[in-house]
């Protein structure tokens, strides 16, 4: 099709044209709302390199999940941080761990709310390694079963679903056995199966308090110039029993995001990271952007690219401007 035969502007001049043949939509239903729990009691800190996000102790915590719930969002994914540390992480799977205590004051005010958990170490160990550290280096196949009861431990809490996010090979069948044997087979999982050794983590790992202590993540998170791999691992994590599967961060990686679609088999979830969030707010706040035209249309990227859920701190602000 040639111009003059062919004006696309045609369809362009009117707005209920554009609405009439708009190939992507966003809904509030595509939403996951990150969220941060700490010990104590009335905290409602706010995170410095993630303006608008705070550390929130269980009753602040619940005030936000009602505000989530009363936009008609579908979900929350809960992270924690614990008043102690050590090196097995053990508090990742107490049963009166900090993530544990959230889901469990979530689901007995707001039942209907849907709740996914973080399974990792990293925020839980004294290393900041999202494994068990053995001289030096992280021991991949004795931090599976610390992994299963951290599932476990959230899946007995309360938790919807379960969200492996360390990267380590095997995990998600170990969880599924695990979650299977005692009795939850109907738990989902979503795995962190294309999770990129990546600089767009920057704020989260402060908010997280999970810097590694000692050299870093890319032994076992994966190489920003893999594509192929991400099809493996994808995967694998498929046929271990993985329920969704995640690409994360979402905007450097909207080619794997799209090529997943094409290869897998499964709903698709983008984690629209830390780093992404915060430079748009950085911007705004500078006033060389609209924030929130921009974080729109960065959303309806990642929805476009594939995604059919997508984890952003942006999604209160989203929904608002979704409700106008």
């Amino acid at each position: 099709m040639l111009f003059p035969e062919y004006r696309p502007r045609r369809l362009r001049e009117k707005e209920s044209f554009r609405r009439m043949i708009r190939e992507t939509a966003l809904s509030v239903d595509d939403f996951i709302l990150p969220l941060f729990a700490v010990e104590g009691k009335g905290i409602k800190k706010p995170i410095e390199p993630l303006p608008g996000q705070f550390h929130l102790s269980c009753d602040n915590l619940v005030k936000v999940v009602k505000e989530a719930a009363d936009l008609n969002i579908p979900a929350v994914m809960l992270f924690g941080l614990p008043g102690k540390k050590d090196p097995l992480g053990t508090q990742a799977y107490a049963a009166d761990g900090i993530v544990q205590k959230a889901i469990k004051t979530v689901k007995d005010a707001l039942p209907d709310m849907t709740v996914l958990t973080d399974v990792c170490l990293c925020q839980y160990t004294d290393h900041g390694h999202c494994g068990m550290v053995d001289k030096g280096t992280v021991d991949n196949d004795a931090t599976l079963d610390l992994l299963a009861r951290t599932a476990l431990s959230h899946v007995k809490a309360g938790a919807d679903m379960v969200a492996p996010s360390d990267m380590m090979d095997g995990r998600i069948a170990e969880i599924r056995g695990t979650l299977d044997d005692e009795g939850y087979s109907h738990i989902p999982i979503m795995s962190y199966a294309v999770k990129y050794a990546s600089s767009f983590y920057g704020p989260f790992r402060s908010a997280a308090d999970s810097t590694p202590q000692f050299g870093d993540r890319r032994s076992y998170q994966m190489d920003p110039a893999n594509a192929l791999e991400a099809v493996r691992e994808a995967t694998m994590d498929v046929e271990e029993g993985a329920d969704i599967i995640m690409v994360k961060p979402a905007l450097p990686y909207l080619d794997i995001l799209a090529r997943l679609k094409q290869e897998i088999d499964l709903p698709l979830a983008a984690y629209n990271v830390s780093g992404e969030y915060a430079m748009i707010k950085a911007a705004e706040m500078m006033g060389w952007v609209d924030g929130i035209k921009v974080i729109m249309e960065t959303l309806l990227s990642i929805k476009r690219a594939g995604a059919d859920t997508i984890l952003t701190y942006a999604a209160m602000e989203a929904a608002r401007e979704l409700d106008k």
